[in-house]
């Protein structure tokens, strides 16, 4: 097998790996969505210092997972097209 053919099949190894990590990570921030939509309307309805103060760590943990997944699909498409490369030095 050529050089370029293992580096395909590592590729899409990685692909798939990060595929898999995308979809947990979606699945993860719908549940931080669920928490904080929770504690958004805690604070709202209470306005207790300790309700407002766990509204923004939850907005906090929804902005990270968010940029979590944003560098995941970026790392998965920066290996799309070094996959779409190596594909056309095949042809």
């Amino acid at each position: 097998m050529r050089r370029i053919e293992k580096k395909l099949f590592q590729i899409g190894d990685e692909i798939n790996a990060l595929d898999e990590a995308i979809r947990l990570a979606r699945e993860e921030l719908v549940y931080h969505d669920h928490l904080n939509d929770d504690a958004q309307r805690d604070a709202a309805v209470s306005n207790s210092p300790i309700d407002r103060a766990d509204a923004r760590e939850t907005a906090g943990d929804v902005d990270r997972m968010r940029a979590h997944i944003t560098g995941l699909e970026g790392a998965r498409d920066k290996l799309q097209r070094r996959r779409e490369k190596l594909l056309n030095k095949l042809a």
